[in-house]
This record gives C-alpha cells, sequence and structure tokens, in this order.
C-alpha cells in the first residue's frame, strides 16, 4: 500500500509537471514526464494519448503512428481517430487517412477539418467544397478566415483542373491568401488581365499585413511574395511576354524558397519556355523538378505535365532510350492520353522512322476511337512530310465527324487540285454539302416552318460552283448556281453566273435568263463624277477653273473660254556662266565626237614630259613648273591639254572654252546635234 501511495504521488507530480510544459509548449520535457507515466502503468491511456500528441507537436508523426498501432486495443479509434489520421495526412498516406476518418464513429469539427483537406488532397473538389460550406455554416470561431480561404483554394482547383465556372461564393478578398486564390480561378477561366490586378492587389495586402509585423524582414517578404510573383509570372508566358516571364522567374529561384513545389512548377515552365533552344539550362532546371516531396505538393496534372517535359527534352537532347522510357511510362499510366504516343511518334521521325511512326499512331486510335481524330490528323501530316499527299486525304477523309467543317473541306479540295484530282475534289464538295442537306432534314422533322440552308452550307455550294466554272464543269456547276439563285432570287451575281455558265450549254435557257437581269436604269449607279476624279487615288484631277471677274469676265462671255498659253520654263545656267564668253558651239556634242578630242591620257602629267617625236616636248618647260600655278584650286584640265590651266584675271569657265592644246591642223567633225536636248543660250 505504502509503495502503491508512493507511485500514486509521483505520477500526480509528472502529471503536474506534463500539463505546466504543455501550456510552455515544451513538448520535449512534456515527453519525458509522459514516459515516466507510462513506466509507472504502461497502459495509462490518457498518457499513451498524451505522448502521441506531444510526438505529433515534436513533428515524429512516423513514432506517434507507431504508439498507436502497437497499443490498438488500448487506443481504439473512438479515443485517438483524429491524431491518427493526421499522422497518416502528414505522411502523405491520404487513403489511410481517409479510411480512418470515415471509420470514426463520431464526427467531431476536427475531423471535419483533417476530412476537407483530405478530400482536396484527392482532388475531389466537389466533396470537398461541400465540406467546407457544412463548416462554414455550422461553426464559429477564429478559424473561420482559414476556412474561407481553403473554400476559396477547392474553387480556384475546380476553375484550373476541371475547367468549372466558379460560382460567386461571395467571400470578401480582405486577405492576399483569398485574393491570390481569386486570381487563380480566374487564370482557370482564362481571364487573364483580371487575374493579374488581383495579384497585384494580393502583393499589396501582402505586403502590408508583413510589415506591420517588426520581426519580419524585407528578405521574408520576398520569400512569401514568391508564389504571387510566379502566378504573374505565368500569366506573362500565356501572354506571350516570355521575356518578362523569364526574367520573373528567375528573380524566384534566386531567392531560393522552401517550397519544393513552387521551384518544380517554375523550372517546368522555363523548360517549356526553352522548348528547343538552351537545353543546358533546361538540363539544370530539370533537376529542380526531381527534389524530393515535389509529387506530394502538386496535382496530378501538373506532375503529369511535367513528366511530359521530361521526355520531350529527352527527344530535343538526342537520349532517345530515355524518351522513349519516359514516354512508355506515361503511356502506362495514362493509356488513354495523347501526348505519350505522339512523343513517341515525334522521336521515331527524328530517327527516320516515319512508317513505324505511322503504324504506332494507326494502333493507338483503332483502340481508342475517341481520340482517332487528333491522332488521325498527325497521321496525315507525316503522310504530306513524306511527300504522299493522296494518301494523307484518304486518311483526313476517314475522319467522319470532320468531314462537313469548312476547313477540312478547304484543305482536301486544295490538296487534290495540287495533286490534279479534280473529281476527288468535288466528290469532296459533293459530300459536304450533301451532309449538311441531311442535317437540314433532320431539322426540319421537328419544326412546323421550313429552315432556311445555313450559311455554311450555302457557302460551301458557291464554293463548290465557283470550283467546277474553274475546272470548266459547267454542267456541273449550273445545278449548284441554280440552287443558290432559288435560295435568293435578288441575287444578281449569281444569276449573271448561271447565265454565263448556260451559254456554253444552252444558249436559248441563258437568254430566257437573262430577262431577269435588271435593266440598265435600275443598274445604273450613282456616281459623284467631280468627287471621284477629286479624290485621293485619282490617277488625273481636273483643275478647278479661277474665278473670273472685271473685263476678263466680260472677255469670256464674250469670245468664249481663251486657252491659256503655257509658259515656257527659262533654262536653268551654270554657276560659271560667264556671258562675256562665247559658248562654245560644241557643248552638246559628245567628248569623243568634238573636234579638239585627243583620246583619254592614262597616267599623271609628269608621265607625259618626253612623249612625242625624238628630241620634242609637247610643252614648255615653264607650263610644268608647278610652282607657277595660282595658289587657288585649279580647274580640270581639258582632254588633250597636258597642263594645268594658269589662273588669269578673265578665267573662262571650261564648258564655254575651246582647249588652247588643240591643233590647227586637226579637221573638225561634222557637228551633231543630241535628239532631245533643251534649248540652251
Amino acid at each position: 500500500k505504502m509503495a502503491a501511495a508512493a507511485g500514486a504521488a509521483a505520477a500526480a507530480g509528472l502529471w503536474s509537471e506534463v500539463n505546466r510544459c504543455g501550456q510552455n509548449g515544451d513538448f520535449a520535457r512534456a515527453l519525458k514526464s509522459v514516459n515516466k507515466i507510462l513506466q509507472i502503468n504502461k497502459d495509462d491511456v490518457t498518457a499513451l494519448q498524451c505522448k502521441v500528441v506531444c510526438l505529433i507537436q515534436n513533428g515524429n508523426f512516423k513514432e506517434a503512428l507507431g504508439v498507436i498501432n502497437t497499443h490498438a486495443k488500448v487506443l481504439t479509434s473512438d479515443v485517438i481517430a483524429f491524431e491518427k489520421a493526421y499522422c497518416e495526412y502528414r505522411l502523405n498516406r491520404i487513403e489511410s487517412a481517409l479510411k480512418t476518418i470515415q471509420s470514426a464513429s463520431q464526427q467531431t469539427d476536427k475531423l471535419k477539418e483533417l476530412y476537407g483537406q483530405v478530400l482536396y488532397r484527392l482532388e475531389r473538389y466537389d466533396d470537398c467544397l461541400a465540406a467546407y460550406r457544412d463548416l462554414i455554416r455550422n461553426s464559429q470561431d477564429e478559424y473561420e478566415e482559414e476556412r474561407k480561404t481553403n473554400l476559396s483554394a477547392v474553387v480556384a482547383a475546380q476553375s484550373t483542373w476541371e475547367k468549372v465556372v466558379p460560382e460567386d461564393l461571395g467571400l470578401r478578398e480582405a486577405t492576399y491568401e483569398l485574393c491570390y486564390n481569386s486570381a487563380c480561378a480566374l487564370i482557370g477561366q482564362g481571364k487573364l488581365n483580371e487575374a493579374m490586378k488581383k495579384l497585384q492587389k494580393a502583393e499589396e495586402l501582402c505586403r502590408q499585413s508583413l510589415s506591420e509585423d517588426s520581426d519580419v524582414t524585407e528578405e521574408d517578404i520576398e520569400a512569401e511574395l514568391a508564389i504571387i510573383h510566379g502566378q504573374m509570372a505565368y500569366i506573362m508566358q500565356l501572354q506571350g511576354r516570355t521575356e518578362d516571364a523569364l526574367q520573373l522567374y528567375n528573380q524566384i529561384i534566386k531567392l531560393k524558397p522552401t517550397d519544393v513545389g513552387l521551384l518544380a512548377v517554375i523550372a517546368n515552365n522555363i523548360i517549356t519556355i526553352n522548348k528547343d533552344q538552351n537545353v543546358f539550362d533546361s538540363k539544370k532546371k530539370v533537376k529542380l523538378t526531381n527534389a524530393e516531396g515535389v509529387e506530394h505538393k502538386l496535382s496530378k496534372k501538373q506532375l503529369q505535365a511535367i513528366e511530359f517535359n521530361k521526355a520531350l527534352l529527352a527527344m530535343y537532347t538526342n537520349q532517345a532510350d530515355q524518351c522513349r522510357k519516359l514516354s512508355a511510362s506515361l503511356q502506362s499510366q495514362s493509356p488513354e492520353h495523347l501526348l505519350p504516343v505522339l512523343i513517341q511518334a515525334a522521336q521515331l521521325c527524328r530517327e527516320k522512322q516515319h512508317a513505324k511512326a505511322v503504324g504506332l499512331l494507326q494502333d493507338f486510335a483503332d483502340q481508342h476511337p475517341a481520340n482517332a481524330a487528333e491522332i488521325k490528323l498527325t497521321m496525315a501530316q507525316l503522310k504530306i512530310a513524306q511527300g504522299s499527299v493522296t494518301k494523307a486525304c484518304m486518311i483526313l477523309r476517314s475522319i467522319e465527324e470532320l468531314q462537313h467543317k469548312p476547313g477540312m473541306v478547304s484543305a482536301l479540295v486544295t490538296m487534290y487540285s495540287h495533286e490534279e484530282d479534280i473529281d476527288s475534289a468535288i466528290e469532296v464538295f459533293t459530300q459536304a454539302i450533301q451532309w449538311y442537306q441531311q442535317y437540314q432534314a433532320r431539322t426540319n422533322r421537328g419544326c412546323c416552318v421550313f429552315q432556311p440552308k445555313s450559311p455554311v452550307h450555302l457557302s460551301l455550294i458557291r464554293e463548290a460552283a465557283n470550283f467546277k466554272l474553274k475546272h470548266g464543269r459547267k454542267k456541273e456547276a449550273i445545278s449548284d448556281l441554280e440552287e443558290l439563285w432559288k435560295q435568293n432570287p435578288k441575287d444578281v451575281h449569281t444569276l449573271a453566273q448561271l447565265i454565263s455558265a448556260y451559254s456554253l450549254v444552252d444558249p436559248e435557257k441563258a437568254k430566257v435568263l437573262s430577262k431577269h437581269l435588271p435593266s440598265s436604269d435600275t443598274m445604273s449607279l450613282k456616281v459623284d463624277v467631280d468627287a471621284l476624279e477629286n479624290s485621293h487615288g485619282a490617277t488625273y484631277v481636273r483643275k478647278k477653273a479661277g474665278k473670273l471677274t472685271g473685263d476678263n469676265q466680260q472677255k469670256e462671255q464674250g469670245q468664249g473660254e481663251v486657252k491659256k498659253k503655257k509658259k515656257k520654263k527659262k533654262g536653268k545656267l551654270p554657276k560659271n556662266y560667264d556671258p562675256k564668253v562665247t559658248p562654245d558651239p560644241e557643248r552638246w556634242l559628245p567628248m569623243r565626237e568634238r573636234s579638239y578630242y585627243r583620246g583619254r591620257k592614262k597616267g599623271k602629267k609628269k608621265d607625259q614630259v618626253g612623249k612625242g617625236t625624238q628630241g620634242s616636248t609637247t610643252t614648255g618647260s615653264s607650263e610644268l613648273d608647278a610652282s607657277r600655278t595660282a595658289s587657288s584650286p585649279p580647274t580640270s584640265p581639258r582632254p588633250g591639254s597636258g597642263a594645268a590651266v594658269s589662273a588669269t584675271s578673265n578665267v573662262i569657265p571650261p564648258r564655254h572654252q575651246k582647249p588652247a592644246g588643240a591643233p590647227a591642223t586637226k579637221k573638225k567633225q561634222q557637228q551633231k546635234k543630241k535628239k532631245g536636248a533643251k534649248g540652251g543660250w
């Protein structure tokens, strides 16, 4: 009895220690006291519960879960359901946590909160939204703001990953978290400009909120803003502002944020910007996507996108085996997904195995008919690249759901025309027109009033008629033109085409139809000729007559209009013109035809000394003395003159003078006047 009393007294003291340490937040010390209590009574339920709580507070979730499983007989689900589920949640055993919560006999508020978090991690957003709505409706405490933040996060996830248009929950965006989640929801709807404004507001609220705490540094604020800046960069990337986005992404990486999920997303986005360029940087960035714990921070679609980009990067860096391995793994995870097969086909094409790539795509199209259209479009592109245009057309025509689309019809007609297969091109038009006729028949079946042909249907008929006329198929075009004219009898253009076609096939019918053409009076265009002539693009503009006054007006009335004489423009005189000097009469002749032309002389003037007959010179030595010439810049020497013109008081301009060195014995050549020369003086 005395031992029992002593043990009870010791236990009471230990419990007091546990209580005091718990209030102070010293859970490590509290754990020591709890362990001493368990030494006294190893099956004490309260002590075991306290031990689990202390371990959870210290972050030892695995050890805490071990204690729960070891003492499962004592710690039943009714006693410790929340703690067990929380440990499983933190250890990323999400499915186990969900089972633990659902197996609890009583759903407490704590379990409901954790249930919402578990559903979010499992990406069951509809159930999660209902859980948080129930929590907000039935609870009033200091955590209401956090619940609203979580609710807005669920709405943002639905908008982003499930493309669900979010409903207005009436949440007041008083915190930067709510603003951020609202911006994410807008991004999911494609409202990028509105989302950017929300993010800017979130940044402002975040700075205001954190700056109120004196212990928070600027580095802490920038670290908190990293996720907001990351979304801003993502919007820039979607808007095509890749340089701005890349700069902001790199700024965030330099901050070295602790969130491995954020780093993985930014690294992936940089890789998508680099594409097949700057692969060395991409290979460095891809390491950030392999960090530990990334798979628990991102959604399934985010992780899948990262894996796709890894496979593409392997292809761009010529790592064929790695590319095949990654794409095969992706295909096994998502057999119905298109991208893994397309990546494998692209890798085969890089290896010049086009036939194997087409076979791979055909197998996928046969196994997954729902995705066959996109696969067949890729197959057709490969056939065109190989030069097999006819086979590409066959593949495209096998896509039944696209046969009637104007884009498909246009592509097929263009390709068949390139191959000069006009019959097949006309057949494409005919099938498309028949599809719209059958569709209209189905529509009219349930209507009392006859529905007119759709604009697309009429457009196809017109294009078919124009195509047939262009290629000389007049008889085939007539039926299409008659159908068009029947739909719109006032269409003069169609009627004119119909008459033109009949004129070559049935002239009498053309004459009958020509009576339906409007008369020339009704077709006359009301055109203001004066306005047309004076318009900006007119090649001829009539000059407006000036106002006549006085005697001129009377003269105009009496004698009629008198043509104004054109004034001759005075010829421009050269700058060095001297009226005292007689102009050179041969100035209009080409230099070679002038009487004083002696041919082109090569070399400098010093080379001319000593030339001519033996013992004679063409000029005197005094004329060769450069020191005796004028200091002012001399004029250019005349052809045939061996010396520079000396400076005198009465200089004759070179164009008006004859060269001094022209020989007297040289006969003057007959003067020839150039045709079209302007009159001089």
